[in-house]
């Protein structure tokens, strides 16, 4: 099992920036690893990437040597678990509302007892068999995979005390997006009761010792790392957009 270095540096303290890529393509993974990015996150959610596809573009975010986060297509156990088995280094779960999805989704990544996911035999983070013992590999596992949960609907906000209490979770990643539309403000997470919640919200991440995420752009970075997040992404089409306004900016006299 191959060390999680985003993990580790959240451990550490330090802030990670990676890149949502929502296109079915290795490429583009490969891009982001040589732009410098830590890691990247491969949507299943809200884009066109299928399983094969997901386990190409993991594959190519460990030759690049950056850490591959998958954002499910549900909070369900076998959404979560079919890309782990592909290579995912962890998961970024959707719409986490209650502590009770929080602890469904740690069980769909750690191996245990009871309902936890599944092992099987020769499965590629394993080496398809052909290393260590399947006990090894389902403890180091254990030790290397991350799981965060995504805090992006007003009932998330009210439960978070809650969802903050159980064990396994490494990020909180609060989403703007949703939660303006959860409520009431969709595409509007600057409103006031929308941003009051999401300050609400990051305040006790913080307080209570966890790790804080949420997504930025080149406009807001240094404002999201400064009030302490340090699970940061910004969109494919984002950076695409910036440097485009900056090449045509260039053109003119």
């Amino acid at each position: 099992m191959k060390i999680n270095q985003l993990k580790s540096m959240l451990l550490a303290g330090e802030p990670a920036l990676g890149c949502s890529i929502m296109i079915p393509s290795p490429q583009m993974v490969e891009m982001v690893a040589h732009a410098g990015f830590d890691w990247v996150l491969i949507d299943l959610e809200h884009g066109t990437i299928g399983l094969e596809s997901a386990e190409l573009m993991i594959m190519a975010a460990e030759a690049g040597g950056i850490t591959p986060i998958v954002r499910p297509r549900s909070n369900r156990k076998a959404d979560i678990s079919s890309v782990m088995d592909r290579g995912a280094m962890g998961v970024q779960v959707p719409h986490v509302n209650s502590a009770q999805d929080a602890r469904a989704a740690v069980s769909a990544v750690k191996f245990g007892p009871g309902d936890n996911r599944g092992l099987a035999a020769g499965t590629r983070p394993d080496n398809y068999g052909l290393a260590n013992s399947m006990d090894e590999f389902a403890e180091a596992s254990n030790e290397q995979t991350l799981v965060c949960v995504q805090l992006e609907h007003a009932s998330a906000i009210e439960n978070v005390d809650d969802i903050l209490g159980v064990e396994g979770v490494d990020v909180f990643f609060i989403g703007p997006s949703d939660l303006s539309q959860s409520m009431g403000y969709p595409g509007n997470p600057k409103a006031e009761p929308v941003k009051a919640a999401i300050d609400s919200a990051l305040g006790k991440i913080i307080d209570a010792g966890k790790i804080p995420g949420m997504p930025a752009s080149a406009d807001n970075l240094g404002k999201v790392l400064a009030s302490g997040v340090q699970y940061i992404y910004t969109h494919l089409p984002k950076i695409v957009g910036t440097g485009a306004s900056v090449f045509k900016k260039s053109a003119q006299p």
